[in-house]
């Protein structure tokens, strides 16, 4: 669950006034609800026009933790769980009603543990049970460890008194199992695992389990460590039936996507994860809402591994979202709300307080989808939620035992809600497909003459299920058939059934069959695939012999450079491993043009990366840092490619590669872009030859790396232990005089923490917030430390975003920087204010200032009382080292107590 908790850079950056900016914070549309105006967890959220928010509770508030899942009984009860902790019952106010919930403690009679059930990321009530996935390594506060467990009141007292675990599961945490969903004939469960999660052995498998990591990319590890060890296939996702008897395994290569969703035609919706660090690199994904059929590969990979979506042996999104912490994901079946919002799917972003509603429209054998903003809010973790039994939307916020909130929200405008007419009638490449995958069960007669003509169907989807249907029959049904192909499509598709089932000593014949096949009257995707099937055949049987290779070297090397990046990077992929003459030469050249990065990392996105820095300043100072400096994720493909080319250099394109190195170091991607692109050098560098490796060493930008090589040198963070301040041990801490003090050090940790990007001091720094340099002169210690722990107190309008309410239903925060007749003109963000948007006028329905600090409360956490202080005086000091603060005197400013 929740994969960017433990990511986010905390951002100091200082002022008694106000830094430049404001999160998200928003209001309901029409700004004039009551319960809004009353309420402050009621007022922050930004809901579509004719909705209304309840708040109903708050757990955290009444010591029950921080709720991260939830279900209903079969009495129309909510049962809820702390992430770390127990299970609660709830029975709710009717709707109209202003009485607060009646929460119970659910324990087991008989068990006498301190905590008899909890710890749970999934719930579900179904077959007269309680279905509980535990997400929890087993210790003296709660000894049951991850699994899949049902409980039963076996004696009808309305109590749960029989505990079962149905399986357990090796993983947990934030990537461990997850969510549990009904399926929609009502006979079986399907649940949700995360990468950390060890497949259990399965008594079915509808994607035959043959997955590799299946990629001649350099496979450079995550240089901080993470996910080293999680190989093929990732996130999985699975069902069992409600004895838990049997098991069996539907989709994988997810990251690790937490809930998903069955909308009424009965098909699978999940919503995927980013791997934030990885940002500005070319195998990043952004979050993503995935299609899930039968037997599907979202092509999962760790780190540099990671699949292309344009890869034929994985499925693509059906809609990119952007960065974010996909949570909760639930259907509107049911729901009282206009027939749009019954048929959509809603899927949760935890991040940045984004509950989106999808809307799907089939499309050959899958989708086509958008995204709206459907409820926003600042702070707003979402983490669960589901239509009760009333028809009404209930949602959690919470996690990571954060601050804690359950809501209600019911549509009180004019439109009708009658309960929409449901599934529309399937398409014909719908009902090929899922004819399809009604032989991914196993052997079946017929199978492959129904699903080998499929293999070249113009459906992607399709063609998907075709070749996961016949990779279950016998190879030796289909061997033969796959080597004799002469339909190209058919024939890339055959053989890429065969690198998964086939023997290794069918290399050349595999070579062969794909060497007949003319790239030229093919697509873009067509000929993708084609290089495709080469790859897997090299991955899966080795290295061709010399006779196969120069084949392969005639056959691609004329087309490569290619006219699109795709597929240059398959050609150089194929061609530096295969080590083709000039390939160095030509992949240079490539690396040298700037006008192949075309539209953000990972493709469009439903909201751009811009529109998410105001909206949570924890993490979107991380986009904002990352934007003003984006890298070349084409130009950094081929620089990674190249690091495994170690014949066929020049000393002058060894000269010029390098340099290249010493280059990317300036720009500025996720928090593992450092390090990968130092591991990509050290590789380059053991091809050089020795006596030149400490040129090239240098050459490329060695001295600016710390040790480790995973940050630069000069780059200067706290040292800590810091600890949680508040106003009254701050104060304490900076005691009544602060003479005495380090000032290179308090500017050091000025400038690292970014204060500089946006204020000026003596000069010297950004112009988009107050200057500081009279800081010391007109406010106190104490006013200043208010200022950080609490940025919310006063936000000036000077320096205040705007909100800017658009008519399809989005919403847009900048900074406005001026207007015309036509347009607003705003800047999104502070680290690149040159950056602008204009936003027409006519797309616009009204306009609010924010009212909260992009400066997170409390980021003076990160330090020790000794940097503390440091830091204060320097502000004191206004950037001096002059100032009566450094020159042993009392140190204390005008009015200091």
């Amino acid at each position: 669950m929740l994969s960017r908790f433990n990511t986010a850079k905390l951002v100091l950056a200082v002022s008694a006034l106000v830094l430049v900016g404001a999160s998200w914070v928003t209001m309901q549309g029409s700004g004039t609800d009551k319960n809004a105006a009353d309420d402050p967890k009621v007022g922050k959220l930004k809901l579509q026009p004719g909705f209304k928010a309840e708040h109903l509770y708050s757990p955290s508030e009444d010591g029950k933790g921080s709720w991260v899942s939830m279900t209903f009984d079969n009495k129309g009860r909510m049962i809820t769980s702390d992430q770390y902790g127990f299970l609660y019952r709830l029975e709710l106010p009717p709707l109209g009603s202003s009485a607060k919930p009646k929460v119970e403690k659910l324990s087991i009679k008989g068990d006498t543990s301190r905590v008899g059930m909890g710890y749970a990321q999934g719930l579900l009530y179904a077959f007269n049970s309680l279905y509980v996935m535990v997400n929890h390594r087993s210790d003296q506060a709660f000894k049951k460890g991850s699994g899949l467990y049902r409980l039963q009141d076996t004696d009808n007292d309305d109590q749960f008194d029989k505990i079962t675990l149905l399986r357990e599961l090796q993983g947990e945490g934030e990537h461990g199992p997850h969510s549990l969903v009904l399926s929609p004939d009502k006979q079986s469960i399907y649940f949700m695992c995360g990468n950390f999660t060890d497949i259990p052995k399965m008594d079915a498998y509808r994607l035959p389990p043959v997955w590799k990591e299946d990629n001649l990319f350099p496979q450079i590890k995550d240089p901080r460590g993470h996910a080293a060890d999680r190989m093929a296939p990732g996130g999985w996702l699975a069902k069992v039936d409600p004895d838990g008897k049997k098991w069996e395994f539907i989709a994988g290569g997810f990251r690790n996507t937490f809930d998903f969703a069955f909308n009424d035609a009965g098909d699978i919706f999940g919503y995927d994860s980013d791997m934030e660090w990885d940002f500005g690199l070319p195998w990043y994904k952004p979050t993503r809402i995935c299609h899930i059929t039968s037997g599907a590969e979202f092509g999962w990979r760790t780190a540099a591994t990671n699949w292309s979506p344009t890869f034929a042996d994985c499925l693509p999104a059906v809609l990119n979202m952007g960065q974010g912490s996909p949570t909760g994901v639930f259907a509107g079946r049911g729901g009282r709300f206009p027939a749009k919002y019954q048929k959509a799917v809603f899927a949760f972003d935890w991040s940045f307080g984004i509950m989106y509603a999808v809307h799907l429209t089939p499309k050959g054998a899958s989708y086509s989808a958008t995204g709206e903003e459907f409820i926003s809010g600042s702070p707003l973790p979402l983490t669960d939620g589901m239509i009760g039994p009333d028809g009404a939307i209930y949602f959690l916020a919470g996690g990571r035992r954060l601050e804690s909130d359950l809501y209600r929200v019911t549509y009180t405008g004019s439109e009708s809600t009658a309960a929409a007419n449901q599934a529309p009638a399937p398409t014909p490449e719908a009902k090929l497909r899922t004819s399809l995958e009604q032989y991914q069960f196993g052997p079946a007669a017929g199978a492959v003459a129904a699903a080998w003509p499929h293999l070249n169907h113009p459906d992607r989807f399709v063609r998907y299920a075709a070749r996961v249907a016949i990779e279950h029959q016998p190879v030796a049904e289909w061997q033969a058939k796959a080597l004799a192909e002469t339909d190209p499509v058919r024939s890339t598709y055959a053989i890429i059934a065969l690198t998964h089932q086939g023997d290794a000593s069918l290399k050349s014949q595999m070579f062969n069959s794909l060497l007949k096949i003319k790239l030229e009257p093919l697509t873009e995707q067509q000929q993708l695939d084609v290089l495709r099937a080469m790859e897997l055949v090299i991955t899966r049987t080795g290295m061709p012999d010399d006779a196969d290779k120069a084949k392969l070297i005639a056959y691609l090397n004329p087309n490569y450079p290619a006219k699109t990046p795709n597929l240059n990077r398959a050609y150089s992929k194929l061609l530096i491993t295969l080590e083709a003459p000039g390939v160095v030469g030509k992949t240079l050249t490539l690396l040298a043009r700037n006008n192949e990065d075309v539209g953000p990392t990972g493709g469009q996105t439903v909201t751009a990366s811009s529109d998410l820095i105001l909206r949570n300043p924890q993490y979107g100072l991380d986009i904002a840092k990352m934007l003003e400096k984006l890298p070349p994720a084409q130009q950094t493909y081929y620089a990674t490619m190249l690091s495994s080319a170690k014949t066929g250099w020049t000393t002058e394109q060894r000269n010029t590669y390098f340099k290249w190195f010493d280059k990317a170091f300036g720009y500025q991607g996720g928090r593992s872009y450092i390090g990968f692109i130092d591991k990509a050098r050290k590789l380059a560098l053991a091809h050089v030859p020795k006596d030149q490796f400490e040129q090239y060493n240098k050459l490329s930008g060695a001295d600016k790396l710390t040790g480790s090589g995973n940050d630069l040198a000069g780059d200067f963070s706290p040292k800590g232990p810091g600890r949680r301040w508040t106003l009254e041990n701050a104060v304490a801490a900076a005691g009544t005089e602060l003479s005495g003090r380090n000032f290179d050090q308090g500017k050091k940790i000025y400038n690292a923490v970014l204060c500089s990007r946006c204020h000026a001091i003596q000069g010297s720094g950004g112009d988009i917030g107050p200057d500081l340099t009279q800081l010391g002169s007109r406010f106190t210690t104490k006013d200043m430390l208010e200022a950080i722990i609490d940025p919310n107190k006063t936000v000036s309008d000077q320096y205040a975003s705007t909100i800017f309410y658009l008519k399809n239903g989005q919403s847009v925060l900048g900074r406005l920087l001026s207007e015309d007749k036509v347009n607003y003109t705003i800047s999104q963000n502070p680290f690149a204010p040159d950056q602008t948007r204009k936003i027409p006028k006519k797309d616009v329905t009204s306009t609010k200032y924010s009212s909260e600090s992009v400066m997170l409360p409390g980021l003076i956490n990160a330090l020790n009382p000794e940097e503390l202080k440091d830091l204060l005086a320097y502000l004191k000091a206004g950037g001096n080292p002059q100032n009566d603060v450094y020159k042993g005197g009392s140190g204390a400013a005008k009015g200091d107590k």
